[in-house]
């Protein structure tokens, strides 16, 4: 049995919610690697059909993934998530302390690309609309745990935005943040919760745990509940 199975934070006859390990990428890499695609089989559930992933988390981003188990399914999410009516929240950990409480940070976001930097995403006034809510839960030791809500899903908008629009980069991330506190360990980025509407029904709904290594920063599981998160 898949390793994967263990993770399910929710499961009913259309979706399933994964807690994704950091790491695990969702789309198969270039250079031939594990990637959640070698765990579907193992998460059918005696269904026959594979289950799809509905939206994509980054390699080192773990937590909550939507799962659709049939084709219309995966339609009708796909749908609210590009309706925007998916309701998502994101903790990270970075390398300061912002001087307010919460805000707002809307900043269009571009993809850009150089033969020695590989590509990336920045902040223009030509990209698309991003916007992303966010609110401190912690501070400890000069680092600051902040909970994201992204209202738009652009391609790393919550890195760029917690770096460029807030002024300090997640730690651990490669691109737009800072060295990890311990070497080797993924970015600070996890998807906490998720919440897919669908109509009459109740909703999908997921909570991923902290991960461990958030406590090199000073944060655990304790710190989100003592936040109502």
């Amino acid at each position: 049995m898949s390793p994967l199975a263990d993770r399910i934070l929710f499961m009913d006859g259309e979706a399933i919610v994964l807690d994704k390990p950091a790491g695990l990428p969702v789309d198969r890499p270039r250079d031939g690697s594990l990637s959640l695609e070698n765990h579907l089989g193992s998460l059918t559930f005696g269904f026959q059909r594979w289950p799809l992933a509905v939206h994509r988390l980054d390699r080192d981003t773990s937590g909550c993934l939507l799962l659709a188990r049939n084709p219309k399914a995966h339609k009708r999410f796909a749908a609210a998530f590009e309706a925007g009516e998916v309701k998502k929240t994101y903790i990270a950990a970075i390398a300061g302390i912002p001087a307010e409480q919460e805000g707002v940070i809307d900043m269009p976001l571009a993809k850009i690309s150089s033969p020695d930097k590989g590509w990336r995403m920045v902040a223009s006034a030509k990209g698309k609309s991003a916007l992303t809510r966010w609110r401190l839960i912690g501070t400890h030791e000069g680092r600051a745990l902040i909970a994201c809500f992204p209202e738009t899903g652009r391609t790393h908008q919550i890195r760029v935005h917690l770096a460029d629009g807030l002024g300090f980069g997640i730690i651990g991330d490669p691109v737009y943040g800072t060295p990890p506190l311990v070497p080797g360990t993924p970015m600070l980025l996890h998807a906490r919760a998720i919440s897919v509407p669908r109509g009459n029904k109740p909703p999908v709904e997921g909570k991923a745990p902290l991960p461990d290594r958030f406590a090199a920063a000073g944060f655990t599981e304790a710190t989100l509940a003592d936040a109502g998160l």
